[in-house]
């Protein structure tokens, strides 16, 4: 296990690949991107002029010196693609979701411990400067004891994405499925898995097929309520962020700036990289002994996705566990699977 680096290969050079993968890669000496797959355009090795572009998923999982495999397709190939590449002797580092079903996520990871190879799941987010900081100041105890915790992801787009397998009505399509595991990893993360839920989705875009808003209520046993939402149909968010516990308040906007960098060819290894704009700082309001009110402001922490990336090496190299588990996945497909409330 002392091999360096690990050579990796991403099956798909579209949005994901080209902006939260392959810029990673490239400027991590622990990892050698060797290959991507482009079925038409060959985009990527205009960026990098070393790089193999394939044809095919198989001739990529056919390339003998790849260890790692990301696989970025649309949601409804991760379970055949990630199984491909487990019988292959490759490890996979999976995007959201995981796949369309828990029984085809507890079968990847069976499959992996079988071969002897990782599965691990891309939940970038909590990599995010504006969840960092939300973390921090959970874990500081300046809150007290968390009574109230609302995260959501809102947008204003009414046109239909051009990504069609997000469009259609097939499994793992819809915002469910889109933004719900960046917001439910987010809570598992936190607190763990819900001891009651409850899930809401709704359609509104004209002609959608699919669903285009959805909120989840989380209920913990030590009386903690958690709220995540998501709504393609906002056009004023609210803060992403709310937290309330006994001794005070906090609130944060959506502010992570990476996915802007990045797509603006932004290196992470630039000293900006990752750092939020003036004037998003977190709002937190603290009562005192005395009953008083103390409002200050928190600067957001440096986001960077360096650090899942480092998270897959540390498995892949030193065997250190993955932060993201198995166990955390299969909470969150459950939530995800769970009938719609009807009252």
């Amino acid at each position: 296990m002392s091999k360096y680096p690990v050579v990796t290969g991403i099956l798909s050079y579209g949005m994901s690949g080209r902006l939260f993968h392959a810029p990673f890669l490239e400027t991590n000496t622990r990892f050698k991107l060797k290959a991507v797959v482009e079925r038409s355009k060959k985009d990527a090795q205009q960026r990098y002029p070393s790089i193999i572009s394939y044809d095919a998923v198989d001739e990529l999982l056919n390339d003998e010196e790849i260890e790692l495999v990301i696989v970025n397709t649309p949601n409804q190939t991760h379970y055949e693609f990630a199984k491909k590449a487990l019988l292959k002797g490759k490890h996979v580092l999976i995007e959201k979701p995981c796949a369309a079903t828990s029984e085809e996520v507890k079968e990847l990871f069976e499959l992996g411990k079988k071969e002897g190879k990782h599965v691990m799941v891309f939940q970038n987010r909590r990599w995010d400067s504006d969840f960092k900081l939300v973390k921090r100041i959970i874990e500081s105890g300046s809150l007290g004891d968390i009574i109230e915790f609302h995260v959501r992801f809102d947008r204003y787009r009414k046109e239909k994405s051009v990504k069609m397998f997000k469009e259609i009505k097939q499994p793992a399509s819809g915002l469910t499925y889109d933004l719900g595991p960046h917001l439910l990893d987010q809570v598992i993360s936190l607190f763990g898995k819900p001891e009651k839920s409850l899930k809401l989705t709704s359609t509104h875009r004209k002609d959608s097929e699919v669903d285009d808003c959805f909120t989840f209520v989380l209920s913990y046993a030590n009386g903690l309520t958690v709220f995540a939402h998501a709504n393609l149909l906002v056009a004023q968010p609210l803060p992403a962020y709310v937290v309330h516990g006994t001794k005070g308040s906090f609130q944060k906007s959506r502010a992570d700036i990476q996915e802007e960098q990045l797509n603006n060819e932004m290196w992470p290894t630039d000293e900006a990289f990752g750092i939020e704009r003036t004037g998003e700082e977190g709002l937190l309001t603290v009562i005192n002994k005395n009953n008083q009110k103390h409002i200050s402001y928190k600067e957001a922490l440096k986001g960077n996705y360096k650090g899942l990336f480092n998270a897959v090496y540390e498995q892949l190299r030193k065997d250190k566990p993955y932060p993201i588990t198995a166990e955390q996945i299969m909470w969150q497909m459950e939530l995800l699977e769970k009938e719609d409330w009807n009252g």
